[in-house]
């Protein structure tokens, strides 16, 4: 596992480095990164949310010890060394259960970090910042002091527990995305950074838990970065300035951003460089294999193959038939909420990859597109991004380059 805690004070010195943090449980987003990991040498993080990965089976349908197994399997694959690789959880807590009364949805939050730490899950994001049941917004001393129960759990839980590290805090949309477009966003104060720090280590000193806090390094804040359905807010480092200086007085911690999709590559390398050390991505790399799935598609129709994937079609088909993914995000005419359902930043199309019609749809676009080679002339009219003399490609591999302009991006900013 890479020194995590030698990094982050290399950050915290001035140096421009970082980690980007993959949160997907998507297929083709995860052959792409653990293929880019492996050619390029470089750590690779891989992140489930609660909601994707849960002992109830998340909207993945996998438990965290079988997607702890799907991502071995694909580093395996692709010769990731395991000492490269990291599994994270984030917004571990009762978030999905968060309609249970408290006692209830912690009850099962428990059970849920439980599985991620014995599944050998090393970077746990602690966040049960959110009400429960018809409870009141908990106090940063009630956050708190669930936070340090979960804590407690994982470390009775994991088989090696002094190779956990511990990531605390929220300040960020909860997991899923914003609903609509975002106002003006408030940076973090450095009282509310404060309050996280000294509520949880207060809270995790009264459980005993005084050996684990130097294993806390990092702590999420809002930077002034997020990203609505048409619209990206993007860092503005001044804004943050004096939230980037409050990080140098607690030892050992740097911050983790969420949200950083779209922004400029040289805004997450400002983020780096304000001591944001995580930069987390989720949509932003659905987003460009939905493009390049749709190139690919456009393809199709050019070469008029016999018996053609309608893709886009089976697509909008499954959204219709479960519209429960979208409908509370996207508003406004029929024609506009076309739009967002085929281009939206929030890319809800990501839900649908794994329906069986889709899934199946996909296997047939790769197929036919794969029989023949395909016309470098065509190649560039939809793939742009590569150089010429470089056209020629499997469609599978034009998928994963155009992913891995997302994940190559990120690995600049960081400083590889």
């Amino acid at each position: 596992m890479p020194d995590i805690t030698a990094l982050i004070e290399q950050n915290r010195s001035g140096k421009a480095v970082g980690l980007p943090c993959f949160c997907t449980a998507n297929e083709q987003v995860l052959h792409a990164a653990m293929q880019f990991s492996a050619a390029n040498s470089v750590p690779v993080v891989i992140e489930a949310t609660c909601n994707q990965v849960n002992q109830d089976g998340g909207y993945t349908g996998l438990s965290a010890a079988g997607y702890a197994d799907w991502i071995h399997t694909l580093a395996d694959r692709y010769g990731v060394a395991r000492e490269d690789l990291v599994l994270g959880g984030d917004h571990l807590g009762p978030n999905p259960w968060r309609h249970l009364p408290a006692s209830e949805a912690m009850a099962k939050a428990e059970t849920l970090v439980r599985d991620y730490a014995a599944a050998g899950f090393r970077k746990i994001h602690l966040d049960a910042s959110m009400a429960c049941g018809e409870e009141p917004t908990p106090s940063f001393e009630t956050v708190a002091e669930r936070a340090a129960r979960l804590c407690r759990i994982a470390e009775d839980a994991a088989p090696a527990p002094d190779e956990l590290f511990y990531i605390i805090g929220t300040e960020v949309p909860i997991p899923g995305g914003e609903t609509d477009d975002m106002d003006e966003l408030t940076v973090t104060s450095v009282e509310r950074f404060q309050q996280t720090i000294d509520t949880h280590r207060d809270a995790f000193n009264r459980l005993g838990l005084d050996d684990v806090w130097p294993r806390i390094v990092s702590v999420v804040t809002q930077p002034g970065v997020d990203f609505s359905h048409t619209a990206v807010h993007r860092f503005k480092p001044e804004e943050a300035a004096e939230l980037s200086s409050a990080i140098l007085k607690t030892d050992g911690l740097a911050f983790e951003a969420h949200s950083t999709d779209y922004q400029p590559t040289d805004a997450l390398s400002e983020l780096v460089a304000n001591h944001f050390f995580f930069l987390k991505v989720g949509p932003e790399l659905t987003f460009r294999m939905r493009e390049a799935m749709f190139a690919l598609a456009a393809m199709e129709q050019i070469l008029e193959v016999g018996h053609p994937s309608d893709l886009i079609a089976v697509i909008d088909r499954a959204m219709d038939d479960d519209p429960s993914n979208w409908t509370a995000y996207y508003q406004g005419d029929p024609g506009a909420v076309s739009l967002l359902r085929h281009y939206s930043y929030s890319d809800r199309i990501r839900y649908y990859w794994t329906v069986p019609q889709v899934k199946q749809a996909v296997g047939r676009l790769l197929s036919n597109l794969q029989s023949d080679p395909l016309s470098e002339t065509i190649i560039s009219q939809y793939f742009s991004a590569r150089e010429f003399g470089n056209l020629s490609a499997s469609p599978t591999q034009l998928v994963a380059d155009h992913i891995n302009l997302c994940v190559a991006r990120y690995y600049s900013a960081c400083g590889y």
